[in-house]
């Protein structure tokens, strides 16, 4: 009896090790987290060495406390069999020392700061990570991917229309090379994977694919399919800087619940209207007060009401509103609501006073994006930054790492 119950445990430990590791969202009353370098948000991929941020905003503003924890993953987010002295150096579970409360805002929160590398903890070796933060109990309040990167190979990449005729208008098609100098790639079907992304997403992003052929130490990809991106439409964006004022973005202000309400222009789908250019920041956000010296502190929150028109995909899949200030999350807090009598989807969010990048996506319950018949359509002049990322893992190697990245826009595409 005995045996079979540490065979049973036995089993149940090994599953829980080699499981896939998921961001888990936060909970209503965290805000804004996001990983900084030179004092702004960014797409969490970092050089192994470099210098970076996670910030966080909590809206109780009681001075919680709240500890870290980092996870090494392999290319599939599973984890690593390297234990944590192999890849920090110092300690895991250390509690973030670093917050101060909000000033002159109507909502109080307190804002914590986490800096890599700090005198606890420094990094040793680039992959894939897991940043686990954790509340006085040590449950996972939240957690967010991030990934270290060595440069030992350059990745020409170019952007080009889709070699299908009838998807040309729409999709972004990448073709790109890995080479080095400096590592004789041993195996590169079976040990060099890539990952590539479009603005940094992890939700459309492309894996597992093998490179097409080899011409020396050099791997060529130059697939017609399967390195291709929907090219989706620009970002929609409000601004509400100076939070008392309406204006191009944002039709209607008052404070009738206590809270600064920002009601925006409605939306609506833009799917067959013709493509228009206007500049976006890919998604990204930036908190700011106009009228403050620091507005990691003194940048206020605000609910902000998202309408728009697009009776069409009722009773078909879910809309959520994404965006780096959500981590593009399929959380039901970022689920639009129907209102069948006006045919308007609707939704109020409290975001940080700033300017906000945002999207309206379509997906099934299971998180499954259909970009194909996106809400805003798909326009092949959409500006867009696409980043690849190149694992390898040696004969004999215990975890994978990544060994370089490469991005291009495609406002450079090709025919």
């Amino acid at each position: 009896m005995t045996k079979n119950i540490l065979l049973l445990l036995s089993f149940l430990f090994s599953s829980i090790c080699i499981s896939q590791e998921i961001e888990i969202v936060p909970p209503y009353h965290i805000k804004s987290a996001a990983f900084v370098q030179a004092n702004a948000n960014v797409v969490p991929l970092f050089q192994l060495g470099d210098s970076f941020k996670f910030q966080f905003d909590d809206l109780h503003g009681t001075e919680e406390n709240y500890y870290y924890k980092l996870i090494h993953c392999d290319y599939d987010w599973k984890q690593s069999q390297l234990s944590i002295n192999e890849y920090i150096t110092g300690f895991n579970e250390q509690r973030i020392i670093q917050y101060e409360n909000s000033f002159n805002t109507v909502q109080i929160y307190s804002h914590y700061t986490l800096d890599f590398p700090n005198k606890f903890t420094q990094i040793k070796v680039s992959g894939n990570f897991i940043l686990m933060i954790l509340n006085e109990d040590k449950e996972v309040v939240l957690s967010r991917k991030f990934m270290m990167y060595e440069s030992l190979v350059t990745i020409p990449l170019q952007i080009k229309r889709a070699r299908n005729v009838s998807e040309s208008s729409f999709k972004h098609n990448l073709d790109f090379t890995i080479k080095s100098a400096t590592i004789n790639f041993q195996s590169p079907l079976k040990n060099v994977k890539v990952a590539l992304f479009q603005n940094g997403k992890f939700n459309n992003a492309i894996y597992n694919i093998k490179p097409q052929y080899t011409i020396g130490n050099d791997l060529i990809y130059k697939y017609d399919q399967e390195t291709q991106f929907w090219a989706g439409n620009e970002y929609l964006f409000f601004e509400n800087k100076i939070i008392r004022a309406a204006n191009n973005s944002i039709a209607k202000v008052d404070t009738g619940n206590g809270l600064y309400s920002c009601y925006l222009y409605q939306n609506q789908a833009r799917l067959n209207m013709p493509y228009t250019y206007f500049p976006d920041a890919n998604g990204n956000f930036v908190p700011k007060n106009a009228n403050a010296t620091n507005s990691n502190l003194e940048a206020d929150y605000a609910w902000i009401y998202f309408s728009l028109s697009a009776p069409s995909y009722f009773g078909d899949k879910n809309i959520y509103i994404t965006g780096m200030f959500n981590n593009n999350s399929f959380s039901d807090e970022n689920k639009m609501d129907y209102d069948e009598k006006k045919g308007i989807y609707h939704k109020a969010l409290m975001v940080k006073q700033g300017f906000t990048n945002y999207e309206y996506t379509l997906s099934d319950s299971s998180g499954n994006l259909d970009p194909q018949n996106a809400i805003d359509g798909n326009f092949i002049q959409t500006e867009n930054e696409y980043t690849i990322l190149v694992y390898y893992r040696e004969n004999n190697q215990r975890f994978d790492r990544i060994i370089g990245q490469g991005s291009a826009n495609s406002t450079n595409i090709i025919n």
